[in-house]
């Protein structure tokens, strides 16, 4: 099967194209939230000689991360899966990043800043070739976070809040990935959605795990009132 996997959740931004498990392309940049922007020019790379009615399913990061990022991805994924009427599967974030560390043999701990000291997360056991989910994703914060992790061996922390965790903990036991590897991209995404149901586009839909600055103000104004 022909996959398209696209994120676009947080700063950076990854399409790739797969075939039968094997990546064929895959690209990723790192030029802050103009995804709106940059996002179908990177797809139409990657999809180079092929045409978009070849494809077998769209894989794309529908959250958490960033509110309009993760908006973007999916509303571009759903554009292009209800055009050619193509089924998608929808991957977490947090699980796109684990599966960076296939070849691993540690607990996987992705992050992502969600302000005020609190990240997104979810821990992940890579361990003989594949990725095992610990625990669902969650918003936590940093103090209860380094409370689970202490109770490991070896953790690596990825995300594009690893720098935010590594710079604010004492734990011994952790190390942050080097290089892209830190970051969700196209190869995660691809490996994570082999094992998952695609659906029919109607049903793709953003994941947050809480609510977004702007409503929370809305409702604390509503509250007050």
């Amino acid at each position: 099967m022909l996959l398209l996997s696209v994120d676009s959740s947080a700063k950076t931004a990854s399409a790739g194209l797969s075939e039968n498990g094997a990546m064929l392309c895959s690209r990723l940049i790192n030029k802050g939230l103009t995804h709106s922007e940059t996002l179908l020019p990177l797809i139409e790379e990657v999809m180079h000689g092929k045409s978009f009615d070849e494809l077998g399913a769209i894989a794309v990061t529908a959250g958490p991360g960033s509110f309009t990022g993760v908006r973007i991805g999916v509303a571009t994924v759903k554009g292009i899966a209800f055009a050619y009427d193509i089924p998608c599967i929808s991957v977490s974030t947090l699980e796109a990043i684990a599966y960076n560390f296939i070849d691993e043999s540690a607990v996987i701990c992705a992050v992502m800043d969600a302000r005020r000291m609190q990240f997104y997360n979810a821990l992940f056991k890579a361990e003989n070739g594949k990725i095992t989910r610990l625990c669902e994703d969650r918003a936590i914060a940093l103090n209860d976070l380094e409370n689970e992790l202490s109770g490991f061996d070896k953790v690596i922390i990825a995300g594009d809040g690893a720098e935010l965790f590594m710079q604010n903990t004492s734990l011994h036991n952790c190390v942050i990935a080097q290089g892209d590897w830190q970051f969700q991209n196209s190869v995660g995404i691809s490996r994570a959605a082999e094992n998952k149901k695609a659906t029919p586009a109607s049903e793709l839909m953003p994941v947050y795990l809480r609510q977004s600055q702007a409503e929370r103000e809305l409702k604390l104004k509503r509250n007050n009132k």
